[in-house]
Formats: structure tokens, sequence, C-alpha cells
């Protein structure tokens, strides 16, 4: 006798939506398979992560709310489970048009950096210190470095 898959109240996967701003995310697939290859390499297992690319004043909202900071960032991480990986990322697209800018570096790397910046928080990794910050551009670089083009 075959039983039914017995599926999740969500399938598993990488998800990206917009709030506040006309934004769509090129090669979603290529990019959802690099995050979750970036988890397993980091010896995790993988269940759902949703990005948000929204506006600077969105962003700002949730960093008051439930952070209680009164700044502007590009990215935000909430955690939910850290084996399997579960959680929210919103991303503030105009900040990162704005720190491309000022850094000189095209917009697509910036955001690919802040996405698996946002999927490194994920994984545990922390960036309150300078030897975390460290750690956490290095692997950035890594990973950046398996992006396929």
């Amino acid at each position: 006798m075959d039983f039914p898959e017995i599926v999740d109240q969500f399938e598993s996967g990488v998800e990206f939506y917009s709030e506040e701003i006309d934004f769509e995310l090129q090669n979603e697939e290529e990019i959802a398979e690099w995050i979750m290859q970036t988890v397993a390499d980091e010896g995790k297992k993988f269940h759902h992560c949703s990005f948000v690319f929204c506006s600077d004043e969105y962003l700002h909202k949730i960093n008051l709310e439930y952070l209680s900071h009164d700044d502007y960032t590009d990215v935000i991480t909430f955690p939910y489970a850290e084996n399997p990986v579960e959680g929210d990322i919103y991303i503030s697209i105009e900040r990162l048009k704005d720190n491309a800018r000022s850094l000189g570096i095209p917009f697509l790397h910036e955001l690919h950096r802040v996405i698996i910046h946002g999927t490194l928080h994920l994984c545990g990794y922390t960036d309150k210190t300078p030897l975390d910050k460290t750690k956490m551009t290095e692997k950035e670089d890594f990973y950046l470095s398996k992006l396929p083009s």
C-alpha cells in the first residue's frame, strides 16, 4: 500500500517578496539554490527563508518596532531556527543603492553581499565584535565567489 507524502504547512524553500517598492530579483532560482547550498556548506539543514525587499522607511519601522533601533540599515535578519535554518530577511533596496554608489561598486554585488550576509546570520554568525565582523566578511567573500554568474 502506498501512502501519500505528507507536506509541511508550507513548502521548504526560499521565497522573495517586495514591500513598498517595485523590485524584482533576477535569477531567483539560481539565487535560491546558492542560498540553500551555502546553508548546506555551513553544515546546516535548510527549511525555509523569506527575503523581503523593501524601502528605507519600511525597514526603519521594523527596526524601531522590533529592535528599538532608531536608525536606517540595509538588512535585518530574524532567525526562527538555526538547524534546520528558518527565518526572514528584510533588505532595503534604497539603502543598498546608496551603499553601492558610495562604495563605487555595482548594485548587484552589494545586493548579493547583503543576501549572503543575512543567510550567514541565519546560520548563526554574528557581527557584533571586530573579530566576528572579520569572520563574517571572509565568509561573505567566500560564498560570493561561489555565486553562479
